[in-house]
């Protein structure tokens, strides 16, 4: 068995009302297009997830629906990941015991967590990017520990 792990940050957000909590902004026209495409390019990739995990935050809910839409797969959410730093998206999807795990989430936690397992080869999580890692161990207290086999990153633009 492999370990996979997909760090997905939610899709572009409307900034246009001031009046709303961060908490409840929706997706602005780009990221209600951007998500669904994203989605379907890691379904052609031949990825499903055994699990997709995201913050309660309306949009990374949206977001992570899209691609639960897309890979067949039901979403649970987590207010924890909401603005969680990078050791605990990666403790939260190390707690799933699962061996493919999506999670959505938030900068910065994102990027420092991609750019952590990249070794710096992922600079900046900008909203909508995919990137995926996977580990040829089956413990995910052992790939914390050691670099992923592979990896790879893709983004909207």
């Amino acid at each position: 068995m492999t370990i996979r792990l997909v760090l997905v940050r939610h899709a572009k957000s409307d900034w246009g009302d001031a009046a709303l909590a961060d908490h409840d902004r929706p997706l602005n026209d780009r990221g209600m297009r951007d998500a669904p495409v994203m989605a379907r390019v890691l379904a052609d990739s031949g990825f499903r997830p055994d699990v997709i995990i995201a913050s309660t935050a309306l949009r990374a809910r949206t977001t992570a629906e899209a691609f639960g839409a897309e890979l067949g797969v039901a979403v649970s959410l987590d207010e924890e990941l909401y603005g969680a730093p990078a050791p605990t998206l990666w403790a939260k999807a190390a707690a799933t015991g699962a061996g493919a795990v999506l999670v959505v989430a938030h900068d910065p936690g994102m990027t420092t967590l991609a750019a952590q397992l990249s070794d710096d080869g992922i600079a900046q999580m900008p909203t909508c990017a995919v990137a995926v890692f996977e580990w040829d161990e089956d413990d995910w207290d052992v790939a914390g520990a050691i670099a992923p086999a592979s990896w790879t990153f893709d983004t909207p633009r």
